[in-house]
């Protein structure tokens, strides 16, 4: 018997000695009139076995096999599920191995067991929340966190969009390195998936605000002089979309939060699904993006939704790609970051006049192309043929040559300066260095 339990039969004795009321025992107790009248009775018949619960030393019906709680524990310890949270491993175990059961029992069976969950819970800190929008559309967190997704210590960016009002992802897509590449397809997604936002909140990387954002002096401004749009912020001001800098990164929680999901349970993922290349990872996450949303999204206040349908007369192609102003000589060859390319019109389309001008566009979709009076002109890699230079050979003594005081050997290292490309170039360098190898191939 439990202590509780010889306290009760105590008191109860007592009443049954006389030397204590009914009433007073029930004070004691904490009990009912009622009920210490019906401990009575049954001490008075069957002596202490009547306070003892009679479900003692059984096994609940309801009560989950050890068989089941043995193969739980040792799914859990295998590699297959190792590093999966326990929440995430109770979705796993439904789905994959057929076994349904409640977080609070599953918990229980693994705490027992000695099993720690990976993911840690940092301590509570109150601070204050900002409400989310109220529409859907109204505002998208866009970020690109570097991780090591397959385990293989390699490490990866996955690029994503987050709405702010319901939670739910949408877009993600994953390149070696945070890239303007990136956050296009990114936002390519979520353009043909949603629609169109009214702003986007993101951090102040050089990729949506350009570095010299910021310095212009109060005489810069008053003269006229303003920061160039990246090619991100360009893209987005063609389309109608705000772009807001945040300064922390606690300003975008919402995005920061779910970088912590998803490297809890996508490597997880990963691993089940046997994935261990980025194209397959972007594969993947097409069908991964849904049924997280189901999982995490939550309804928003208003359910008007604030995407903008996308206009059919908008060629993505040439909103999410890098442009710049090229020209044309006259065979339609022009040179691009080291690289040279041939315009090939169609049959309808007019030549362009030799030393024009025009718009070059550059994506990984679409590759290289011209735009010229409104028209899209598609593009070749072109190789020049070398000059061979007609040489005389001439019969010559060898003689030392010293170069003179006033020559560059001596004095121009220090006068000018080392051509670099800035960083805001290398996302333009890498991939126009893929398209042109790709297409180079194949017309060979």
């Amino acid at each position: 018997m439990s202590q509780e339990q010889l306290k009760r039969y105590t008191v109860i004795e007592k009443t049954l000695e006389g030397s204590m009321t009914i009433r007073e025992a029930a004070k004691h107790l904490g009990l009912s009139v009622r009920q210490v009248i019906r401990l009575k009775k049954g001490v008075e018949e069957r002596g202490a076995a009547a306070l003892i619960h009679k479900n003692r030393g059984r096994k609940p019906a309801h009560a989950i096999p050890d068989g089941v709680k043995e193969t739980i524990i040792a799914l859990k310890i295998s590699d297959k599920y190792k590093e999966a949270n326990f929440k995430h491993f109770q979705e796993l175990l439904e789905r994959f191995e057929n076994i349904k059961i409640s977080y609070s029992p599953l918990y229980k069976i693994l705490k027992g067991a000695g099993i720690q969950s990976p993911k840690k819970r940092r301590r509570f800190k109150p601070h204050r929340r900002r409400k989310r929008k109220a529409q859907k559309g109204l505002l998208i967190q866009m970020d690109a966190t570097p991780y090591n997704w397959f385990g293989d210590g390699k490490m990866y960016s996955l690029h994503g969009a987050i709405d702010d009002a319901t939670g739910e992802i949408v877009g993600l897509y994953m390149t070696k390195n945070e890239c303007l590449q990136g956050y296009f397809e990114t936002t390519r997604q979520m353009l043909l998936n949603h629609g169109i936002p009214i702003s986007i909140y993101c951090d102040r990387h050089a990729i949506f605000l350009s570095t010299k954002a910021g310095k212009l002096t109060i005489e810069d401004q008053l003269e006229g002089k303003v920061c160039n749009d990246t090619q991100f912020g360009r893209a987005m001001k063609e389309l109608g979309i705000t772009i807001i800098s945040a300064r922390s990164a606690m300003a975008k929680g919402r995005v920061e939060k779910l970088w912590d999901t998803l490297q809890s349970r996508l490597p997880v993922e990963f691993k089940i699904a046997g994935i261990t290349t980025i194209d397959e990872a972007n594969e993947f996450l097409k069908s991964y993006i849904p049924q997280f949303n189901k999982l995490f999204a939550v309804e928003p206040e208003n359910p008007e939704s604030a995407f903008r349908p996308l206009s059919s007369n908008i060629d993505l192609d040439s909103v999410l790609c890098v442009k710049q102003k090229r020209k044309v000589d006259s065979g339609g060859v022009f040179s691009f970051y080291g690289k040279h390319f041939k315009v090939e019109p169609k049959e309808n389309q007019p030549y362009i006049p030799p030393n024009t001008y025009t718009n070059i566009f550059i994506s990984s979709i679409s590759g290289v192309r011209v735009e010229y009076n409104g028209r899209i002109y598609e593009t070749v890699p072109f190789v020049k043929p070398k000059k061979a230079a007609e040489r005389i050979p001439k019969e010559h003594k060898a003689t030392t040559y010293t170069p003179p005081d006033n020559h560059y050997y001596k004095y121009g290292q220090s006068l000018l300066r080392r051509v670099t490309f800035e960083d805001s170039d290398r996302d333009i360098l890498d991939m126009l260095e893929e398209i042109f190898l790709g297409k180079y191939k194949k017309l060979a």
